[in-house]
């Protein structure tokens, strides 16, 4: 994931999500934005390029991450390279945030283990997957979580034709029956995708009962202790390998450090469905990395299987928007 899926900005006032909140019609990191809303005088337009970018940048971010955790995951396989992402990732955040533990009662600490147990299982079960798949596809497959979640909560029927969409997509991605796909890696991408979808009601009840981005740095801490048995057991000693931690730190700055910073500055001055509709992308994002990082080329089929997916996220975000807006 894009945890990488996926993962995911924290909101800069209190009773926002504090974590990358993904939007149920992308599954992309969308969160409620604090701060001000854009500009809508005749300059406001040009004051939109500078957020525009820094999704962009936060997007490009994430997906080179995951390309950056293939070529780690030789030295300290799958599991190995998941800790040391969340284990790095909790330590800057905790050092950064230096979140608060008094004051909260056993249903806040309830929903901040949720999340990070959310956060990890995502986490584990995406980097299961593009170890055995491209990143490109294993993205395409992991948003269909999310896009699942959006078609169920709006209840309303032209989103069934998104998802139509969606499946087609991943259809024309695994060949009709997922003959051009290692089955157990779509399954892991798959499974991604439904802890995705998990990750985002819990990210949304952490940043309600945590200040600031709290929530996301317990949570995340909760998750790296989750991990350390399992990455301990597949890369033992790798893990204290230097350059090993170094490239870990980088996969850990890339996926989860800036693109939450990114995303945190870029939602304060832009819409979220904006914000939504743009990281709808990631999917082409993840395969231009996986082509230019790890040599992963895409058959033109691949290529309109994605776009498909890519097509059915927006639908579904700008028919959200419409509802929000008559509602």
């Amino acid at each position: 994931m894009s945890v990488d899926s996926q993962v995911p900005t924290a909101a800069g006032a209190a009773g926002a999500p504090s974590g990358p909140v993904a939007d149920p019609a992308t599954g992309v990191r969308a969160a409620t934005a604090s701060g001000g809303r854009p500009g809508r005088g005749p300059g406001a337009g040009s004051r939109r390029f500078g957020p525009v970018a820094l999704v962009v940048a936060g997007g490009l971010s994430v997906q080179f991450g995951s390309a950056v955790a293939v070529l780690l995951m030789p030295r300290a396989g799958a599991l190995g390279v998941v800790t040391l992402r969340l284990v790095l990732a909790a330590l800057v955040l905790l050092l950064v945030c230096r979140p608060k533990v008094r004051g909260y009662d056993r249903a806040d600490w309830g929903t901040v283990v949720a999340f990070g147990a959310a956060m990890a299982g995502m986490n584990i079960l995406f980097y299961q997957s593009i170890d055995r798949i491209p990143l490109g596809a294993a993205v395409t497959l992991e948003v269909l979580g999310p896009l699942v979640l959006s078609v169920v909560a709006s209840r309303r029927l032209v989103n069934l034709l998104w998802a139509g969409l969606a499946f087609g997509g991943v259809a024309l991605l695994g060949g009709g029956g997922f003959d051009g796909l290692d089955p157990l890696g779509a399954g892991f991408a798959l499974a991604a995708g439904a802890m995705w979808a998990t990750y985002i009601v819990f990210s949304a009840r952490t940043g309600r009962r945590f200040p600031q981005a709290d929530g996301l740095a317990l949570a995340m801490a909760f998750g790296a202790v989750l991990s350390l048995p399992l990455g301990i057991a597949e890369a033992g000693g790798a893990l204290v390998v230097p350059s090993t931690i170094a490239l870990g730190l980088g996969v850990a700055l890339l996926s989860s450090v800036l693109p939450y910073t990114l995303e945190l500055l870029a939602l304060r001055r832009l819409p979220a469905p904006t914000f939504a509709v743009l990281m709808s992308l990631e999917p082409a994002i993840a395969a231009a990395a996986g082509f230019l990082v790890l040599h992963q080329a895409l058959s033109v089929t691949d290529g309109l299987a994605i776009t498909l997916v890519i097509a059915a996220s927006i639908g579904a975000v700008r028919t959200q928007k419409a509802v929000a807006a008559a509602t």
